[in-house]
């Protein structure tokens, strides 16, 4: 098994932040905003104007599921707090890169910037799109509907 995507990135979790920022600002999004989890970037949130209104996302970062994958592979670091450091810095490096792959998806103008993180669409308190349909156990889609 190949080692997780950038794992060896010395990369900063709120350099890879600010670039992921700079991504969306220069895509669309009216205003961006990060969120922090213990002095350290969380998430990140904003907004962009659609046809259907202006609409709040929120990007979260999973840390402690990247630490994991580390661990389990054999090349998280030893001492908990670079583990955890180092976790940090994958996950960011990770989201840019996908950030920058629906970026391109983008730019072929087969979707729209709403289409492409619909996921990540804020329902309140919160919650993403995808936080609420899990949460229902996606009962709001029809059985067998395309």
């Amino acid at each position: 098994m190949s080692p997780l995507l950038n794992y060896s990135t010395r990369v900063p979790a709120d350099k890879t932040a600010n670039e992921i920022v700079s991504l969306l600002g220069r895509k669309g999004a009216t205003a961006v905003m990060m969120e922090f989890d213990a002095g350290e970037v969380g998430s990140l949130s904003w907004q962009v104007k659609t046809p259907h209104g202006e609409l709040p996302f929120r990007l979260p970062a999973n840390i402690a599921a990247v630490r994991k994958v580390l661990e389990r592979q054999g090349v998280g670091r030893k001492d908990p707090q670079e583990a955890l450091d180092q976790a940090r810095r994958v996950a960011w490096r990770i989201l840019k890169t996908w950030v920058m792959a629906q970026m391109a998806l983008l730019e072929t103008e087969m979707v729209t910037l709403d289409q492409l993180f619909l996921p990540y669409l804020c329902t309140g308190g919160g919650a993403t799109l995808y936080d609420y349909m899990v949460g229902t156990g996606f009962k709001q889609l029809a059985a067998g509907s395309p």
